[in-house]
């Protein structure tokens, strides 16, 4: 039987390897040449941020996790690759499945490519163009050295074909966030602290902030929250915070009345507060991937995106990261003159299953 190491280490990247594994249990078992090894890389280590997410979404418990916690991306990424290369040494395995953008991803991909491993990327092909962002330099890494390409969007595939992949390599399968999103939308529920804070549907904001250029300067972040406050209208805004920007926070004195700091949510809760929210301000690309099928308007605090078809075609506007020039998107909203968004193609709730697909016809031939 061949063996995939399947990767997963940030909460992005657990809610992608989900569709996959549901849509391989799915296939009778007799019929299958293939077995994933389900590897956690521990690089999200709270249970905020991962564990609740094998739960709600029938994840089975890692075979392996690496535990190798926090560090700067040096640290991290070092440490699951000598992690990945002491099991590979001792089980070898025949594939290697990285998803996304994040540290493990890159990291499992030149570990298991150094050992002779098949590399394949779900979420291949994305690009910023921005080298200030880590994520841009871990897409393109990992897509220069993997052997198979599964994209979400023909965008995606181009990129790739652009720079002289072979199109038999590339696997064009859709969108295995939003194959969780259609495949659970009847089992989202309302947060504990709904009516804590008298949220009612499209009354309130969902705001999400993680990234360096965004959140790692006090100064820069407090002036975007009180900017948001004051262009909500008096409108409440959830902030679901991540750990380290909770840190950045702790040490000023912000203090706004309609801003409310929640903990990371639970997948079907966040999703819940997508769905129900006037709109959503974020800067993860997987947050407007998920604003676009729910409809729901989304303003990305940057200056660019990976994900051109949500701008392109969806909900999502970028609004640039200087706060001053917040306020015509603002206007807008609140004057009922948002854009209507389409359903990116294939972004249907089956790039789990054309991936196995894929994955049956690689090991056949």
């Amino acid at each position: 039987m061949i063996l995939i190491d399947l990767i997963a280490g940030a909460r992005p990247n657990f809610m992608k390897i989900a569709s996959l594994i549901a849509a391989k249990n799915k296939m009778p078992a007799n019929s299958m040449r293939f077995n994933f090894r389900l590897i956690h890389t521990g690089q999200h280590y709270d249970e905020e941020m991962s564990g609740n997410f094998f739960s709600q979404l029938n994840i089975p418990s890692p075979d392996i996790n690496f535990n190798v916690g926090p560090g700067s991306h040096a640290e991290q990424t070092s440490k699951i690759m000598c992690a990945y290369e002491n099991l590979l040494e001792q089980t070898p395995s025949d594939m290697c499945i990285v998803v996304g953008d994040v540290n493990s991803t890159m990291a499992c991909a030149i570990t298991a490519k150094k050992k002779n491993v098949l590399v394949s990327h779900i979420e291949a092909g994305l690009r910023s163009y921005d080298w200030n962002m880590p994520e841009e330099v871990n897409r393109v890494v990992t897509d220069a050295i993997s052997d198979y390409f599964f994209t979400t969007t023909e965008i995606a595939s181009k990129n790739l074909l652009d720079k002289g992949v072979k199109r038999d390599r590339i696997f064009f399968v859709g969108n295995t966030m939003i194959d969780n999103l259609l495949n659970n939308s009847k089992r989202i529920c309302k947060p504990r602290f709904w009516n804590d804070f008298n949220l009612q549907h499209g009354k309130y904001f969902l705001l999400t902030l993680h990234r360096p250029a965004n959140v790692d300067q006090d100064k820069k972040l407090l002036k975007i929250l009180e900017t948001i406050s004051y262009l909500s209208r008096g409108l409440p805004i959830l902030f679901p915070i991540h750990p380290r920007t909770s840190k950045i926070l702790s040490k000023s004195s912000l203090n706004l009345s309609n801003l409310f700091f929640v903990e990371p949510q639970p997948y079907l809760e966040f999703i819940y507060l997508e769905k129900h929210a006037k709109a959503i301000i974020t800067d993860s690309g997987g947050v407007t991937e998920e604003a676009t099928v729910l409809k729901i308007p989304c303003m990305t605090i940057r200056d660019n995106t990976e994900r051109p078809e949500t701008v392109d075609i969806g909900t999502n506007v970028l609004i640039g990261t200087d706060p001053t020039k917040f306020e015509p998107i603002f206007s807008q909203l609140f004057e009922g003159d948002w854009k209507k968004a389409k359903q990116p193609t294939y972004w249907d709730g089956k790039a789990g299953h054309r991936i196995i697909e894929a994955l049956d016809n690689i090991f056949s031939t």
